[in-house]
């Protein structure tokens, strides 16, 4: 099980794993009831690296960005739940709008993005660049989403 970990907890157990040589992945999202889309997603994300690093957005975050009514579940519970998956091995709730400063502080090797961006579209390319990272685009096709989810459980 992924453990949860404070900003500066997570700072300082990639420093302790580089440290080891250890590389490490980065994915982000909300994952507001958890499915099969987010498990092919943090699954082939941990294949890019020794660790994966999962950031879940705070409650305002999802609800900026989704709309009313969402989250369905609280970023604490939607971070035990990323943390349960075997993919998984660190995960922090962020409550900024994007994992930039995220990026900044931990460098990744490699930043994962879901099959709805390219390398061109990433929010975060420039900053993955300037530190030397690079950039996945990783899981299956965006078949799978909580809104579509939510859409066919109805109200």
């Amino acid at each position: 099980m992924g453990e949860r970990l404070t900003r500066d907890e997570l700072a300082e157990a990639v420093r302790r794993g580089r440290a080891s040589g250890l590389t490490f992945a980065f994915a982000n999202g909300a994952f507001d009831l958890l499915h099969v889309g987010h498990v092919r997603y943090l699954e082939a994300a941990r294949r890019e690296a020794d660790r994966l690093i999962v950031a879940v957005n705070d409650d305002q975050g999802v609800r900026a960005s989704k709309g009313p009514g969402r989250p369905v579940m609280r970023a604490e519970d939607r971070a035990e739940l990323v943390a349960a998956l075997r993919a998984v091995d660190y995960v922090v709730i962020f409550p900024e709008s994007t994992v930039t400063l995220l990026l900044e502080l931990l460098k990744p090797d490699v930043h994962c993005k879901g099959t709805d961006y390219t390398v061109d579209t990433v929010p975060e390319r420039d900053t993955v660049k300037a530190y030397g990272g690079r950039i996945a685009i990783v899981g299956d096709p965006k078949d799978h989403s909580t809104t579509e989810l939510l859409k066919r459980v109805g109200p």
